[in-house]
């Protein structure tokens, strides 16, 4: 077995339009994914209603996560939070360069 060294950082996107998401990791009870953002926003009337908790880590940049319930939540480089299942939330802005770390777990 070799054991390699990746780096987060590494490999990200040109300036380009989309969101990137990558998965690092992926199991029966877990996946870890990198996601990169470039002043992105989720759909108007689109919600994430997913059926597994998240934990969500601003490596890079800031974001606003808007929930149904009506709460803001702003975050900085560094922050994290937990969502947990079935609470209704999206991506109402990101920065130019906004790089996460999800964590989707059961």
């Amino acid at each position: 077995m070799t054991i390699s060294v990746k780096n987060i950082f590494a490999r990200l996107p040109a300036n380009s339009a989309g969101e990137e998401l990558i998965t690092l990791l992926e199991n029966s009870s877990l996946t870890i994914e990198r996601i990169v953002s470039r002043s992105q926003a989720s759909p108007e009337g689109f919600w994430y209603d997913q059926t597994g908790d998240e934990w969500v880590l601003v490596l890079r940049g800031e974001a606003c996560l808007e929930f149904a319930s009506g709460e803001r939540v702003e975050m900085k480089t560094g922050d994290y939070l937990t969502i947990p299942r079935h609470v209704k939330h999206r991506v109402g802005r990101t920065s130019p360069e906004t790089i996460w770390l999800a964590v989707h777990f059961k």
